[in-house]
């Protein structure tokens, strides 16, 4: 079940608003008004227990914005109005008024045949209907799978450094001094070279950034392949450490972003490693 608030574009708050007697549990079905209004009066705990839909009126434009999902956290009757207060959840996703008064409506049990719409009436209702469960049908809140390579559903390993950069021997002796300095801090390095679970690469790739807490990502020499497992990285919200020989090697895009610069000798390769363990110990505070 679930609570759906039609509202005005206007009037709301970001957190607290009002809505009429007299327009609560329109559109509702008999039993479920008796369970949640006993005496015609909401029963507060009973309403708060539910997801809340905040959707508004369809404007004569169609441009209204989409629908969001929030917690109330206090129902109040004052006169004649319920005064609401609520949070919301920036992670949970908004849903498109097409869906919600389109394509999602019937399993919903969201009346769009009215001779009054409940898009077009301010409102309060409570529906019969699972609504993460259609949501999830629909694909609201879940990022489309990619086409190329599959992202596995397994669990981040907290101790795990993903490290990114040019399969070139001129490369050796940087990845030695990062393995070296994450083996010291308790941490586990692992190259996708250093696995071999798939028959393509990018997937054992996509395998490591999966389980890593965190990605090194060596820009130096602007390597494409480099690149693109920085940008995956990014998406999937790992904790990201730049790093690279040269201003040069940092493109335009990520600039922005502050990376830890070093030079491919002995003392650089030093400074790299104890500049890398105190980056990746405020990510474990961070956490």
């Amino acid at each position: 079940m679930f609570n759906l608030l039609v509202i005005r574009p206007s009037g709301w708050g970001s957190s607290r608003g009002t809505m009429s007697r007299d327009r609560t549990l329109e559109y509702t079905a008999k039993h479920i008004e008796s369970r949640f209004a006993p005496g015609d009066v909401l029963d507060p705990q009973a309403v708060t227990q539910l997801p809340t839909v905040i959707a508004y009126e369809n404007g004569c434009d169609g441009n209204q914005p989409a629908a969001r999902i929030v917690t109330l956290t206090r129902v109040q009757l004052i006169g004649a109005e319920y005064q609401l207060e609520y949070a919301s959840d920036p992670d949970l996703p908004l849903i498109p008024n097409a869906v919600l008064f389109g394509t999602a409506a019937d399993d919903l049990q969201i009346n769009t045949t009215a001779s009054i719409p409940e898009s077009s009436r301010n409102h309060w209702s409570i529906k019969d209907a699972d609504l993460f469960k259609v949501l999830l049908k629909r694909q609201i809140g879940q990022r489309t799978k990619p086409k190329v390579f599959d992202l596995p559903d397994v669990p981040v390993n907290d101790n795990l450094v993903a490290v990114m950069m040019p399969f070139d021997a001129a490369f050796k002796p940087v990845y030695e001094a990062l393995r070296s300095a994450i083996a010291e801090i308790g941490m586990i390095c692992q190259r996708a070279d250093d696995i071999w679970e798939n028959d393509h690469v990018v997937q054992d790739v996509a395998l490591l950034l999966s389980k890593a807490a965190v990605v090194v990502c060596d820009l130096s020499g602007r390597n494409a392949n480099v690149f693109y497992e920085t940008g995956i990285a990014h998406t999937l919200g790992r904790g990201v450490v730049l790093i690279a020989q040269s201003a040069g090697d940092v493109p335009f895009d990520v600039a922005a972003i502050r990376y830890i610069r070093y030079l491919p000798n002995g003392e650089g390769l030093a400074k790299l490693g104890d500049e890398l363990k105190r980056r990746l110990a405020t990510l474990k505070e961070q956490k």
